[in-house]
């Protein structure tokens, strides 16, 4: 059973200077993620990064203006996720607007080609380009970029990924998280590196001369940019709240390309209330299914159309396609579930589990359920393929333990027990030869119990301290849902309290809806609790950990408590 600690975050400065139409509940939240005065939550796009400050940019720049000067046919290699996908069509999108005539785009399918720009994917391209550009990828793609130089195609990385020990030996390479670039922000996406890129080449093709009549809006491509930075969970610093923020007022204006609106449509939710929760829980894994169980093409098409009917049927597709994914998810996890219960893996401190009959491209969501429910780190593998010996697994990290660090450091020690492997803190992928998966998996978990203490395997609820029971108004919850944006690094307001369970009911087989009566007292409040229901009634006295929500049910607007943890209360 996972220890939970509840910790109310600290305001270590009072909140000052904000205007008096701003509830002192969210001054309060804002100051607890060190937020203490109005300006730091003034997300203009003014207020973001100059792109000059990217390092790499001057080699890039030029290298595009050249291909873009000389007509020359351009490919852009993306990735099988969300960014990779809103990447790719950022890149796309934006290159036509700078003027580039010949440009097209290739994602590699994880099963056929591995991991981005790799040798094997190279090799598809005929006839060959004259310039791949690569999004959210690339960094290690050492071999592949090799491959593409010696087929005498010039290679520009663009990525976010750590670098590893060797540098691919491209024409250049743009990615924040190099070990001498002096970026300010390391938490762009792959699919904000594209986008400062662009706007590199725009700025010095308008100090050429080169646009008579007036630069191209690329504000327009700001929806994307959103949307792929929510999915991939980059930490929401200032920069990047600046550009989810910018997409998010461009889609409740109706701005959206005719994707994401038909995404947003297809999700049930409204885009003219559309916030980043939106993005990270109903948007972003319907194109991020399509990466995992079928081809990312299919998510990419949808967001370079512009026929909204075209954007419709994508759209249903990959709904569709999500809908497969999740019960082939539940079905996985049940099963790992089963097998942490068993004796082998009860004192495990790293997890590593794996199944025969899993799918590869499922094992992230199995490692990240795995690791919210035991609060370890928890690796997930599947088989890679038919015709190989190889496994596939994914990663998911807790505080305290940094996974791509932990690889390497087992890499150095047993060389040639991993295959491959590459990610950051939090997550991570790898391969390795089935016959040393219990080699691996001893490994792990000795080098997680090396690092992690008790302290470390104590799951924190961490929240916003209790409100007010007069608090709990619609319109605080309208405040609190647009006064973010909420996401990685920058998490929503979660408040506690202590109820009285007035009535419940289950809701489907997983959840619960439920009628609370705060014990400060007040009038019952609507709550609901996702995923937690084992046919066991809720505590008549409960402490709880929620979020203060808005519930438009058929554009009706109420207050919804909307409940993360649930103990008995004496």
């Amino acid at each position: 059973m996972t220890t939970r600690v509840w910790r109310r975050r600290v305001v270590a400065t009072a909140p000052s200077g904000w205007p008096g139409h701003v509830h002192p509940v969210i001054q309060r939240v804002y100051a607890a993620r060190g937020v203490c005065t109005p300006d730091g939550a003034e997300h203009r796009l003014a207020r973001m990064l100059a792109p000059d400050l990217l390092g790499g940019m001057d080699r890039a720049v030029a290298l595009l203006m050249q291909a873009i000067a000389g007509d020359q046919r351009i490919v852009v290699a993306g990735d099988y996720d969300c960014d990779g996908a809103t990447g790719t069509a950022v890149a796309e999108r934006g290159l036509r607007l700078l003027g580039a005539r010949y440009v097209s785009h290739v994602v590699p399918n994880r099963f056929v080609h591995g991991y981005g720009l790799s040798e094997a994917l190279v090799a598809s391209l005929d006839p060959a380009p004259d310039l791949i550009v690569t999004v959210d990828n690339g960094v290690a793609s050492v071999a592949g970029v090799a491959a593409a130089r010696a087929r005498g195609i010039r290679v520009l990385v663009t990525d976010h990924h750590l670098p590893g020990d060797t540098l691919p030996d491209a024409d250049a390479m743009v990615n924040p998280n190099l070990a001498d670039d002096g970026f300010p922000s390391k938490a762009l996406a792959g699919v904000g590196v594209m986008f400062y890129l662009l706007l590199g080449v725009r700025a010095a093709m308008r100090d050429a001369g080169l646009f008579p009549d007036g630069a191209p809006d690329l504000a327009s491509l700001l929806d994307l940019v959103a949307l792929g930075t929510v999915a991939d969970l980059v930490p929401l610093d200032f920069n990047n709240r600046v550009l989810v923020e910018a997409g998010l007022k461009r889609m409740r204006a109706g701005k959206a390309c005719a994707g994401i609106t038909a995404l947003v449509e297809a999700s049930g939710r409204s885009l003219a209330t559309v916030g980043a929760t939106d993005l990270a829980f109903a948007i972003g894994p319907r194109l991020n299914a399509a990466g995992r169980l079928e081809d990312m093409s299919l998510g990419v098409a949808c967001l370079l159309t512009d026929d909204h009917g075209i954007a419709r049927r994508y759209a249903e597709q990959l709904s569709a396609i999500n809908q497969e994914r999740r019960e082939m998810q539940a079905g996985m996890v049940e099963e790992a579930e089963s097998m942490v219960a068993r004796a082998a893996h009860v004192d495990a401190v790293g997890v590593a589990l794996f199944d025969p009959g899993w799918h590869a491209g499922i094992v992230g969501l199995v490692a990240s359920k795995l690791k919210e429910k035991l609060h370890r780190p928890v690796l997930a593998f599947a088989p890679a393929g038919d015709d190989t010996d190889e496994l596939r697994g994914s990663a998911r990290s807790i505080p305290g333990f940094h996974i791509r660090d932990a690889l390497a450091a087992i890499d150095a020690k047993h060389p040639g027990l991993i295959l491959r492997f590459g990610g950051h803190a939090m997550a991570a992928g790898l391969s390795l030869r089935a016959a040393d998966f219990e080699r691996f998996a001893a490994i792990f978990d000795a080098t997680a119990r090396a690092q992690l203490d008790d302290e470390h395997l104590q799951a924190l609820v961490q929240t916003d301290g209790e409100l007010d029971y007069r608090d709990h108004t619609l319109d605080l919850a309208k405040q609190l849902r647009h006064a973010g944006p909420w996401g990685q690094g920058f998490p929503p307001p979660l408040f506690e309290a202590r109820f009285e369970c007035a009535s419940w009911k289950p809701m489907g087989s997983r959840h619960l809806r439920l009628q609370l009566r705060h014990t400060q007292g007040g009038a019952p409040l609507d709550a609901v609790m996702f995923n937690c229901f084992d046919g066991t009634p809720p505590p008549p006295r409960m402490r709880v950990a929620y979020e203060l929500s808005v519930n438009d049910w058929q554009g009706r607007e109420s207050v919804r408590l909307l409940l993360t943890h649930m103990e008995p209360m004496g």
